[in-house]
């Protein structure tokens, strides 16, 4: 075995010093070519896939603009004034001069009292007045005589002083009476029950004929109706310590008194406008929140009390901020994040500090600079270290879209074709 593999070997060396010198460089470079089919082809002698290209993404350095940032609220609405209006005296209703739900004017009269009984007691105290006054002027003749007398011994000291006594006591009746006569005088006019305020007036609670009871110390008499002022009114709402402490320091620091503005409801701009003018005097430890008030005009005396709105209030002059598409704009655990291109074409994570939306635009409060390339299309088709194409692109705020004609409420109901 050992000879027939010498005879071998001797016989492939002899084949290969027979081989020209090109034909040893061919077989020699046999193998690599192999290898080089085997890995551009494959095993199965596919064609090998190629390396992609590197992905394409849109960068552009923010948007600056002046903008105005606001603290959104929410709260109520209420009467700048209310009265419950109660009569003073009691009696019978005799008429009601008001239509529920009207706006009334200051003065106006609403009801009245049946009059018969005041008017009796009135001319009673004037009666005793007349009375009262009759028994002065004899006190005083009396006294005037006995002055006189007096002088010739024809009459006491002791008596002359008794006169005078009943002079002052009928001057004291006198005054008395007439204290009464003014007394039953105010209770008639209360017989005509007027509004004390200008405003919008509830339903009558008392129909003409019933009995009610006069308001006082014993009670709190009988309810009538209620009136809201309503123009201008009230929108009260509570506010966190860290607000309430941001707009102090903003006041400290010279900012102007900002203005609110509120939305209702079914409403998607912000309509009515108003000036803050109450803060309460302390903070409510359970809730950490202070309640504040603003004042709104309302001379279509539209707003309601109860009604419910959404305010925002300015946190100071306008500032010049930075911008980026909200969608550019991820989250990574608690971290707000945006791609930011380098120099070299690779993509980097930067933490940035958020603000509010703006047409579909972020605020950027911190975390970029004005010159930073941020990647605002494409950037989930890379990962952070990869480089790519970067395409230059440019941010534009998009308009809010306009309201519609009739905003949906959610209302239950039904409907049915006309007709039917």
């Amino acid at each position: 075995m050992n000879m027939e593999t010498h005879i071998q070997n001797s016989t492939v060396t002899e084949r290969m010093a027979a081989l020209s010198p090109r034909q040893k460089i061919a077989l020699g470079a046999a193998p690599f070519a192999i290898l080089g089919t085997v890995m551009l082809f494959g095993a199965n002698g596919a064609p090998a896939p190629a390396a992609p290209p590197p992905p394409t993404v849109t960068v552009a350095t923010p948007l600056l603009r002046p903008v105005a940032e606001w603290d959104d609220y929410s709260g109520r609405f209420e009467a700048s004034k209310s009265v419950e209006v109660r009569p003073r005296v009691a009696g019978a209703i005799s008429g009601v001069y008001f239509a529920d739900g009207s706006y009334v004017r200051q003065g106006q009269l609403l009801f009245t009292i049946d009059q018969r009984p005041y008017v009796a007691a009135l001319n009673e105290a004037r009666a005793a007045v007349a009375s009262a006054r009759s028994d002065l002027a004899l006190a005083q003749a009396d006294l005037g005589r006995a002055t006189r007398l007096l002088a010739v011994d024809a009459v006491s000291r002791s008596d002359v002083d008794r006169l005078r006594a009943k002079v002052e006591a009928s001057q004291a009746e006198l005054a008395a009476a007439t204290s009464r006569v003014q007394a039953r005088a105010l209770d008639l006019s209360f017989t005509q029950v007027r509004a004390p305020i200008s405003g919008r007036i509830s339903d009558r609670r008392i129909d003409p004929g019933n009995l009610v009871q006069a308001g006082g110390a014993g009670g709190e008499g009988t309810l009538l109706t209620t009136i809201n002022a309503i123009d201008p009114i009230y929108f009260t709402f509570d506010a966190s310590e860290a607000l309430f402490l941001k707009a102090r320091r903003a006041r400290e620091g010279g900012a102007a008194p900002s203005g609110v503005e509120i939305r209702l409801q079914d409403e998607t701009d912000y309509r009515w406008h108003g000036r803050l003018d109450f803060a309460d005097n302390g903070l409510d430890t359970k809730s950490g929140t202070i309640r504040l008030r603003a004042v709104v005009a309302n001379p279509a005396q539209f707003l309601t009390p109860g009604m419910f709105g959404n305010m925002r209030l300015s946190t100071g002059q306008p500032v010049q901020a930075m911008l980026v598409p909200d969608a550019a704009v991820s989250t990574d655990q608690a971290r707000k994040i945006v791609m930011v291109a380098n120099k070299d074409g690779s993509l980097a994570p930067r933490p940035v500090v958020t603000g509010p939306v703006i047409d579909g635009l972020r605020v950027i409060r911190s975390g970029l600079a004005p010159t930073d390339k941020v990647v605002i299309s494409g950037a989930q088709l890379v990962l952070p270290g990869m480089k790519a194409k970067l395409q230059p692109g440019r941010i534009v705020a998009q308009a809010a879209p306009a309201a519609p004609d009739i905003i949906p409420v959610p209302l239950s109901g039904e409907a049915t074709f006309v007709g039917r």
